[in-house]
C-alpha cells in the first residue's frame, strides 16, 4: 500500500495538466486550507497545504493516496482523514519535504490509516 499512496487513485481520473494550486481542501469534517504546492509525478504525488490560521499558518504534506475526490468545477480537494489526524501527521520540513526519508515518515503515518482501497 505505500507506494499507492504516493499516486492519486485511478477513478479520479486526473488530467496531467490540472494544476491544482489554489484549490481550497478539505478533510472529513471540514476546510483545512489551500493547495500550496503540488506535484503529480508518477509514485511520487502529493499536495502540500497551507493551512492558514486553522494550525497557526503552517503547512502539511499529504500523499496524493489520501485525496479521495476533486471537484474541478469548485476547485476544492476532499482528503479522506480527519483534521486531527491531518495536524498529527509528521511535521512540515521546508528543506526536505522533497527527500526520500521524509516521505517514508509521512507515508508510514498515512499508510497507519484504515483505507477502503
Amino acid at each position: 500500500m505505500l507506494e499507492n499512496l504516493w499516486q492519486y487513485r485511478p477513478e479520479l481520473q486526473l488530467r496531467e495538466s490540472l494544476d491544482l494550486v489554489g484549490f481550497e481542501v478539505d478533510a472529513t469534517d471540514g476546510k483545512i486550507g489551500t493547495v500550496d504546492e503540488a506535484n503529480n509525478a508518477v509514485g511520487e504525488s502529493y499536495v502540500v497545504v497551507h493551512t492558514g490560521p486553522w494550525i497557526f499558518g503552517k503547512k502539511v504534506l499529504i500523499p496524493a493516496g489520501a485525496v479521495e475526490h476533486i471537484d474541478e468545477a469548485a476547485r476544492k480537494i476532499h482528503i479522506g482523514r480527519t483534521k486531527e489526524e491531518i495536524k498529527k501527521a509528521p511535521e512540515f520540513d521546508e528543506k526536505t519535504y522533497r527527500d526520500t526519508r521524509y516521505h517514508d515518515e509521512v507515508g508510514g503515518y498515512y499508510a497507519g490509516f484504515t483505507d477502503s482501497r
